[in-house]
Order: C-alpha cells, then structure tokens, then sequence
C-alpha cells in the first residue's frame, strides 16, 4: 500500500459584532471597505483544513455541505480548490456575527498552513484575499480585517491591511445577546448607503474623542435608530433593556440584540454569554499524518 502524507491545520477566528459603520466603495475591493467600530468575542467559527493526496474537496459547515459566495471567492483567488474544510459554529449564518468573514478569513489562513513551503504567503496577503473575497461577495466591509484584529476594534479608514486603518478600545467586556434571525447584509450594502454613512461618520468622530465601551454602545445604538436599520424586534428588547436601565443596540447586519456586562439579563431575557476576544484569527494547530488510502485524522502528528 502507498503511504502518503496529508496535511492538517486547525484555525480559530472570533465573531465579530458591528455596532455601527459608514461604507466606501471604490473599483478596487482592496480600498473597498467600512469605517466604524465593533468587537469580536469569543464565540466564533473552528475550522479543520485538509490537504493530501487522498483528501476530497468540498465545504461542510457544522456538519453540512455549504456553498458561501465570499469562500468561493477566496479559494479561486488563492488557487485552493483542493483543500477540504469542516467548520463548526454556534453563533448562526445571517444574523450580524461575522460568519461568512470568519469562514472566508478561515479558509484563507488554514489552507495557508497545509501548503507546501514554497507556496506559502504572507498574512497580509491571506487577510487582503479574504477581505477582497468578502466584498467582491457583497456580504461585508470590515468583518475581515476586524476579526484578523481582535480585540474590540476600531476602523478607522476603509480597506484591506496595506491601505486600512485600524486602531481599538483598551476594554474586554461581558457580551451578552440574543439572536432572532437574519438580515440581508447585501441587500443593505447594494442599496443607498448614503444615510447610514452619514450617521456611521458622526458616530466614529464621537468614539475617537471617547474610545470607551459605554460610549460604543451608546453610539451602537444612536447608529441602528439614525440609519433606519432597526428591526420592530429589536427595537422591542432594546426598549426593554432601556426599561431596566441598560443600554443595548442591534448587531449591524442581523436580527440579534447584544448589551455589555449583564444588561439583557437584568431586563429578563435568557442570552447566549460570552466575552470580547482578545485576540485575532489563529492557528491552533497543524502537522502531518500518514494515510494509505483513507482519511484518519486521529493519526495526526502535530508539529511543534
């Protein structure tokens, strides 16, 4: 029997929450992007790449086979279509977590880390590709370079690392939400952003003379009402959270509520819990394991 090797990575990328953005587009998705601030938090997107001889390609996301727009994008620009990637999620695919960037940036970096060594590339490269994936797919702006970040970021000018801006707020908080479906994020972005700009300038302009997590969600919250993007059920557990003196805003783009420290708790909703993310995508793990034939990654031999 043949002996060959196949290659293994395992890859973290947090989910990232917008609270608010103005968008820019240029011709180039490379100085394409958003301007705004959010968070990434620990919930986000695992993902096994593998490549090898015997390895069979394809996408599955928790499980099942699944075709996103922006990870065609990034395996066509990057050249992978050999790789097989199983990614595992809670946080759910629409809803303003930053799952197809997390799956995009994922892809980028774990098919990076099972390359051959002449073909690797430089991270800059592998979060440009990502995020020129994302808004050639028109499902985002600055989930990418967000979660490349980590942290509770800050965006200060649109685009990809060799031309963007980034800067963050020094607070790792308590993040509570609840999460009540989807939005169309592209839908948002091809129709006129004109107002949403308007209201996601003001707001960055106010949290840089500010830069604290209270004053983020104040200004969350301001964008979701000026931009006219508020959800009726949004706006009804916000109302609640307000009731009982906190502050919470909707995740830009989807049906879901998020409040620091215990804000949803305290006006009686049941939220999924979690922190800010202190750290950006990563490599967990990768290595080589043999095979004669068949996939059997509980074989795998980790590089140190």
């Amino acid at each position: 029997m043949t002996t060959t090797a196949t290659r293994e990575a395992e890859v973290f990328v947090p989910g990232h929450i917008t609270g608010f953005f103005s968008a820019h587009h240029t011709d180039d998705p490379a100085t394409t992007g958003s301007r705004g601030a959010g968070l990434t938090i620990t919930t986000g997107v695992k993902l096994e790449v593998c490549r090898g001889p015997t390895v069979s390609p394809g996408i599955t996301l928790n499980g099942k086979s699944i075709s996103i727009d922006a990870v065609d994008n990034v395996i066509d620009r990057l050249d992978i279509d050999d790789i097989n990637v199983n990614a595992q999620t809670a946080l759910p695919l629409g809803a303003g977590f930053g799952v197809s960037g997390a799956m995009t940036l994922g892809v980028a970096f774990g098919s990076n880390a099972v390359a051959d060594k002449t073909n690797t590339r430089a991270e800059s490269a592998l979060i440009t590709a990502a995020h020129c994936a994302e808004v050639r797919a028109g499902t985002g702006l600055g989930d990418v370079v967000a979660q490349a970040r980590g942290g509770f970021p800050i965006r200060v000018e649109p685009g990809a690392p060799h031309v963007g801006q980034l800067d963050g707020i020094t607070a790792t908080p308590r993040v509570e939400y609840c999460s009540f479906g989807t939005v169309s994020t592209e839908s948002v972005l091809n129709a006129d952003t004109n107002t949403l700009t308007t209201a996601g300038e003001q707001a960055l302009e106010t949290l840089q003379s500010t830069p604290t997590a209270a004053q983020f969600m104040t200004l969350a919250h301001q964008f979701g009402v000026e931009a006219e993007l508020m959800t009726p059920k949004a706006q009804e557990v916000i109302a609640d959270v307000q009731t009982a003196g906190g502050t919470a805003a909707m995740a830009m783009l989807g049906n879901t509520v998020f409040a620091l420290g215990n804000d949803l708790s305290a006006a009686g909703y049941d939220p999924v819990v979690c922190q800010t993310h202190s750290g950006g995508v990563s490599i967990q793990q990768q290595g080589n394991y043999q095979t004669g034939g068949q996939h059997n990654p509980r074989t795998i031999e980790h590089s140190s």
